[in-house]
């Protein structure tokens, strides 16, 4: 059976740091590709982030370049999201997400049940 289980939600003060985890069971990880997708209160779902199965190729949207960083430790089967110098405007639930192949562009077929982050004073 396929899992996604997240961590590492919560409270932060803008402009601190949070790293999320999500522990990938019931398939290898480095066979599909993987995603970061987030929901903010009373908004759409929004994508963050994709890494491709081999790791090569890892996408961010405008808004989180250069603050967020997605990696994956294949040995643990666990996918991460480094979140620095965080605003307001990213609270959401965030989700991690598998793509039913080796390429982000594929789509989403499994989703963990995500983690609220809380940006605020």
């Amino acid at each position: 059976e396929v899992q996604l289980v997240e961590f590492g939600g919560g409270l932060v003060q803008p402009g601190g740091s949070l790293r999320f985890s999500c522990a990938a069971s019931g398939f290898t990880l480095t066979n599909y590709a993987m995603n970061w997708v987030r929901q903010a209160p009373g908004k759409g779902f929004e994508w963050v982030s994709g890494i491709s199965s081999d790791g090569s190729n890892i996408k961010y949207i405008d808004s989180v370049k250069g603050r967020f960083t997605a990696s994956r430790d294949s040995a643990k089967n666990t996918l991460y999201l480094q979140m620095n110098n965080l605003k307001p405007e990213d609270t959401a639930v965030y989700y991690c997400a598998r793509s039913p192949s080796a390429w982000w562009a594929s789509g989403l077929d499994y989703w963990g049940k995500g983690t609220l982050v809380t940006v605020s004073l």
